[in-house]
This record gives structure tokens, sequence and C-alpha cells, in this order.
């Protein structure tokens, strides 16, 4: 059922139109006064014995008449009942406007919105294209640019932190609540030790233990006075700490300088068992499943979901504010690089469209009905009465010259059918 709503004023527009609509009223009313008028005084004149010639002003004017009040009345009909008489099939946009809106509604669907249509358009649109083309040009990429700061800033601002931390928490923590820890990390140490990318870090802890040892001369030497009887005489514990740690010392020296050392060779051996024993050996499993809970309890891990938040919120708002940070300038390089891409390179630009095209025609064919349903039940919501003089004002006066060309051309067709009739008789 119609929802009738209040006339709505006229815009200074649609003042403008019913102005002119009033003009193109009276010159087509005027034409058929006109014609009244030749036809009457024509007559009369026949009447009084008047010349034959005057029968065929007379046969054009009667004509003319005619055709001017058909139109009158057909082009009144649409809009209103022809002198308020309750005559079939007129006022025909008011009484029926729920159904023209459904036929527009079909029309559409069938004419603007199948497959063929929308792609046929696309493609003859190279809208990836112009897209690119408009991209390419700085001034456009920094608008776009500051657009998506401001849309950033916009939703970080709506985002509550409470929100976002239980989100990190579920994303991240839970997961690494609910997978255990050994397998995936035996995994990575196994692959780690076979292809022995583990070599750098142990060259460089032997490196590290040559130099502590190489640095600390006495304090190693030290231990031994220290460690050595009461009643030792100290030129022999200088002796033996001196002779401890020039073995020491040779000994990080050779772990050091051989590739293949024993002590190497014994940490490969260690790291590759421990590898497997994170993902074969209970023992080891639980002992890793224990390490993972000690470190999730930990309070700066429990924070770390509302820490990370935090600043990476503030890296986005301070990055989005500046028109010179880092992100922005990178950001708008990217919009300007991805321009000239889908100008040169041909397929990009083809697989863009053809996103393109496949996305307007998802929402076409699994959402047509709605699209054309939205243009009915638009329509059905109309007053009726304001429908047809918003429509009038639109087209009425284009519609006046039916009027007038039906007074000229019922005027020739009324004075040749009179002329056929006197050339036959």
């Amino acid at each position: 059922m119609s929802e009738n709503r209040p006339v709505q004023p006229l815009t200074a527009s649609e003042l403008d139109k019913r102005s002119s609509l009033r003009r193109m009223k009276t010159a087509a009313t005027g034409l058929l006064l006109v014609a009244s008028v030749i036809y009457v005084i024509a007559r009369w004149q026949e009447n009084q014995g008047a010349a034959a010639w005057v029968g065929y002003v007379r046969a054009a004017a009667e004509a003319g008449m005619v055709g001017a009040l058909a139109d009158w009345f057909a082009v009144t009909a649409l809009f209103r009942r022809p002198l308020g008489l309750p005559i079939p099939h007129t006022a025909i946009i008011p009484t029926r406007k729920d159904a023209l809106g459904k036929s527009l509604g079909d029309f559409v669907g069938s004419n603007f919105l199948s497959e063929q249509v929308i792609r046929e358009k696309l493609r003859r649109a190279e809208v990836a294209r112009r897209a690119g083309t408009w991209l390419a040009k700085p001034e456009n990429a920094a608008r776009v640019t500051s657009e998506l700061a401001a849309a950033t800033r916009g939703a970080v601002a709506v985002l509550r932190d409470e929100d976002v931390q239980a989100v990190l928490e579920q994303a991240l923590l839970r997961k690494l609540v609910d997978r255990p820890w050994g397998p995936p990390i035996g995994k990575i140490l196994e692959q780690v030790v076979e292809e022995r990318s583990h070599h750098g870090l142990v060259d460089m802890l032997c490196d590290r233990a040559y130099e502590w040892v190489e640095r600390n001369r006495e304090s190693l030497r030290g231990l031994v006075s220290k460690r050595a009887p009461s009643w030792s005489p100290k030129f022999v514990d200088d002796m033996v700490g001196e002779r401890i740690y020039n073995e020491i010392l040779a000994f990080a020296w050779s772990v050091k300088t051989d590739k293949n050392h024993q002590v190497r060779q014994m940490l490969d051996k260690f790291l590759g068992e421990f590898a497997s024993d994170l993902q074969n050996d209970p023992v080891a499993m639980d002992k890793a499943e224990q390490f993972k809970q000690q470190v999730l309890d930990h309070p700066a891990v429990q924070n770390l979901a509302g820490s990370v938040w935090s600043r990476i919120k503030q890296l986005i708002l301070d990055a989005a504010e500046d028109p010179s940070s880092e992100l922005r300038l990178r950001v708008e390089g990217g919009i300007r690089s991805l321009g000239e891409r889908l100008i040169k390179d041909d397929a990009l630009r083809a697989k863009a469209d053809g996103w393109l095209e496949g996305a307007a025609v998802y929402v076409v064919t699994n959402y047509q009905g709605e699209i054309t349903t939205l243009i009915s039940d638009t329509v059905e919501r109309w007053d009726g009465e304001e429908t047809s003089r918003k429509i009038e004002l639109q087209v009425g006066r284009d519609l006046q010259f039916i009027r007038i060309n039906g007074t000229v051309v019922g005027a020739l067709a009324g004075l040749t059918i009179h002329t056929i009739s006197q050339l036959l008789l």
C-alpha cells in the first residue's frame, strides 16, 4: 500500500520548469483556439455561399481541432482525469504508479543489470587505465594518501583499546597457549642443524670464549692459588696456574680455529638429539610445556598485547598526522607506482579489469532483485499526486509539442482528405 507523504515545496529549478510548462500549455491551447475560430468563421462563410476554397480552410481547421483535442486528452490522461471525469484508463501515473515502478525496476534489471551489459560497459570504460592515469599524477596520489590517512585516524580512534587487546590476546596468546611448543621448536632446530645455520653462532661464541680467556689470565691463575693447599710454595702455585691457563687458552684456540673440533661435533650431536627429543620424547616435550607456561605466566608477557597495541596505535596516529612521515611518503609513492603500472603493464591492467568485472557481475548476479526492488519500493512510497506533478514538470513541456503537432498534422490530414474527396467526386 502506498505511503502518502506531505506535498513537498517546489525547488527553484522546478519553479522555472513550471513557468516554461505553462507557456507551452498556453501556446498549445492558443493554437487550438485559433483552429476553432477559423473553423467557426469558415463554416459561417460556407453557409453564406462563399467560394469553394473556404471549404478547404474549414476542413483543415476542423481536423486540426480534432487532432488538438485528441492529443490534449492523451497528454492530460497521463497525469490526471480530463475535466475531472472518471474516464477509464486516465490519470495513469497517479493510479498506476506502483505498477509503473515495478515495470521500471524490471526494465532496469533486464537492460542495465545483466551480466553481458555490465561486462561490455566496463570493458569499454577501461576503468583500470583511467584509474592508473589519475593515480599517477602526484597531486592525486597525495589526495588519496591524505584521505587514507584521515580514514585510518578515524578507524583507530573508534577502536576501543580493550577490544583490540582482547582480539590480540585471542589471536596471539591463546594460540600460543593451545599449541605445544616442543615439536615445532624441535622441527626448527632440526632444520637449523641440518643446514648448519647454527655454525655462525657457534663461531661467534668460540671467538668470544677465546677473547674472554685471553683477557682474564690473572683471574684464572688466581683460582689455582686459591684452591692450592696452604703449605704449597707460591712459586709452585704460579707455575701450576700458568700451566693450566696456557692449556685452557690453547684449548679455546683449537676450538675456535678447528671447524671439525671434537667440541663442535659434540655440540652438533647434542643439538640434533635435543631437536629429536623435543619432537618425540615425552619428558622433553613436557619440560618444554612447563617452560612455555612459565614464559606465558610472566607479567611482561601478560601485558604484551596491551603494550604492543598501544605502541602500534601511537605509531599509526603519528604517521597518519605527519605528511612527511615515512609511512605516508611510502604510501604515496606506492600509489603513484601503482598508477604507472596500470598504464604500462597490460597484464596487470587486464587483471584489475577482470577483478572489477568479476565483482560487478557478482553484485549484479546476487543482488539484482534487491536493486530492482529498491526502485519499485521507492516509487511505491511516493505520493501519487506529487509524483504526477513532478513528472509533468520534467516532461510536460515536451509533451505539449504533441498537442501542437497534433493540431498541425490534423489540419494537414483534414486538408488532404478534403482535397482527395473533392477530386474524386
